[in-house]
């Protein structure tokens, strides 16, 4: 059973209460067949009156309620588990920041934790059950008849064992469709957002073959987990059959030869299949339930990740870093050194031994072809990952060992896709910031927002859309701009294509605030626009993660702190 899931049911309340009387309630109507056995005996072999057909069909009636009950009170624990695992998961990736893909946590906290359905509402019923029913059906066959009872218990354990044994084949196979699943919703999710920039790159096409790709890859995953959750339902039936046929056989010899009487015969033969019934539900349910395990693990991965190479990463970072600190005040040196990462579930390096120094006050632009491992980069200084192997230093002092808040208020941050929220136009801009009426002004106007702002029908004080939906693509970029100039004390600005999708206006005005930003300041700029790039002092290459060497940077001059 999965630990963690249990932990957080008996964590949450109303999980606890709802999951504790669904099993009752299972364990309750398989107790029952016992009830029912010895009526169903007794009157067929006419030790009982036809009358005791009323307390048989009551028996029935109740297990029937149960069940029904077990099902209703299943699905509210269900409900409610997933709601609080999709509580702590999304509480978690908001401070993963864009370090974990959007499409991958769509799946996962969707369609993923959807597929929990089967092992809180059939499996864990089903593991309660095959704890109590079958001992209690072997207990009374001891008391009914010892010949029968001795052969239930030596196969019995059958079931179990090849249960088992399929079941190490079914987990793997399962998660190799989850991860299958996984990267198709995530990279499809992926490729919609970014489908004007592939048409205007060329590369839609290109994008269709590797989802149809994808897409075959998650069928034949499917395909081979069906296979085997076929074959092992076959397996169990096969078993079960066999051993029923060493129950039923040498009980009808016994009875025709006149060692049995009727009634010990017949109840044998109505509880022996109890004893394996619910051990083959439990196979059967353990492979339906396998594809929510599989997501489960992985959004525990995500909740609670890992804690002893971060804390062994500090801790060697603090000691290399012991009596020095980021400068305070002026912009800092920022030093990769060999800097390995790997994304969790994946083989190939996001960045592969990269090593580069940036000086203080350097403006430094990083170009590469799509998927060079840029925007990963900018993350690492962001603090959203960290590396798998080499380290960052800011100002010889690993980032592993800083106090990443206040790291974080030495940053500004202008993503490629900003994100505005439904308030103000003011309020957007001074989001993270205590910026003030004039300062947000002075924003608006530093990064030319006031062009716009002020034929908006409320101007500063215009409630946006969500995501800026009554904005163009350049106007969301100039606010993402006033939102870094609202924080003057951040010394390291980070832009990540801050022009990609915009037309030649556009660009002119934020590569102009951009110039005016980062003044002062050190400045890694990911661009693929000439005009952002003529805004470096010095330019570097990634490709496949790696640093192909630096670029000569068209007529760079850093004479007063600005590019010609």
């Amino acid at each position: 059973m999965h630990k963690d899931l249990l932990r957080l049911a008996r964590a949450e309340r109303g999980v606890r209460i709802h999951l504790a009387c669904c099993l009752a309630a299972a364990v309750v109507a398989g107790l029952l067949v016992l009830v029912q056995a010895e009526l169903l005996a007794g009157v067929l072999s006419g030790r009982f009156a036809v009358a005791a057909l009323l307390p048989l069909a009551l028996v029935v009636g109740c297990r029937g309620l149960l069940g029904l009950a077990q099902g209703v009170l299943a699905g509210r624990a269900a409900t409610a588990l997933k709601s609080a695992l999709r509580r702590l998961l999304l509480g978690r990736v908001e401070g993963l920041g864009p370090a974990y893909r959007s499409g991958e946590l769509v799946t996962l906290a969707g369609r993923g934790l959807d597929a929990l359905d089967p092992y809180l509402t059939g499996y864990l019923p089903s593991v309660a059950v095959a704890g109590i029913v079958p001992l209690a059906v072997v207990v009374r066959l001891f008391v009914a008849d010892l010949a029968t009872a001795v052969i239930v218990v030596l196969t019995l354990p059958l079931i179990p064992i090849f249960g088992a044994l399929v079941g190490w084949t079914t987990k793997t196979v399962t998660e190799r469709q989850w991860r299958a699943l996984s990267r198709l919703g995530g990279h499809f999710l992926d490729v919609v957002r970014g489908l004007p920039t592939l048409r205007a790159f060329g590369r839609a096409r290109y994008q269709a073959s590797v989802i149809r790709e994808v897409a075959e890859a998650h069928r034949a995953a499917t395909m081979r987990t069906l296979r085997v959750a076929f074959l092992s339902s076959l397996v169990l039936e096969l078993v079960a059959s066999l051993s029923l046929a060493l129950v039923a056989v040498p009980v009808g010899l016994r009875l025709l030869s006149g060692s049995l009487d009727l009634r010990t015969a017949l109840l044998v033969l109505l509880l022996a299949p109890e004893a394996y019934l619910p051990l083959r539900a439990m196979g059967t349910r353990f492979h339906a339930a396998m594809e929510g395990v599989a997501a489960a693990d992985e959004a525990f991965a995500v909740i609670n990740p890992p804690q002893e190479t971060g804390q062994e990463t500090a801790v060697a970072g603090a000691s290399r870093g012991a009596g020095r600190g980021p400068r305070e005040g002026g912009p800092p040196e920022i030093r990769l050194e060999d800097v390995t990462m790997r994304y969790p579930g994946r083989e190939e390096t996001a960045l592969d031994r990269v090593s580069l120094v940036i000086r203080p006050g350097e403006r430094v632009a990083i170009v590469g072809p799509s998927g060079a491992g840029k925007s990963t980069l900018l993350h690492l200084l962001l603090g959203f990952v960290t590396p798998s192997e080499g380290r960052v230093l800011v100002d010889g002092t690993d980032l592993a060992g800083l106090d990443l808040d206040e790291w974080r208020r030495r940053l500004a941050f202008v993503p490629q896709r900003p994100h505005l929220f439904a308030t103000s136009v003011a309020d957007n801009i001074a989001l993270g910031s205590a910026a003030g009426p004039a300062e947000i002004r002075a924003a608006a106007e530093a990064a030319q927002v006031a062009e716009f702002a002020g034929a908006l029908p409320q101007g500063y004080d215009t409630p946006l859309g969500e995501r800026g939906a009554n904005l163009s693509a350049g106007q969301r970029q100039r606010v993402a701009l006033a939102r870094a100039f609202c924080r003057p004390a951040a010394r390291v600005l980070l832009l990540d294509e801050p022009t990609a999708r915009l037309d030649g206006r556009s660009e002119a005005a934020i590569v102009e605030a951009t110039r005016r930003l980062a003044e002062g300041r050190t400045a890694i700029i990911v661009a693929h626009r000439p005009a952002m790039i003529d805004l470096a002092d010095r330019v570097v290459r990634l490709d496949g993660g790696a640093l192909v060497g630096p670029v000569p940077a068209p007529s760079i001059s850093t004479q007063g702190g600005e590019a010609r």
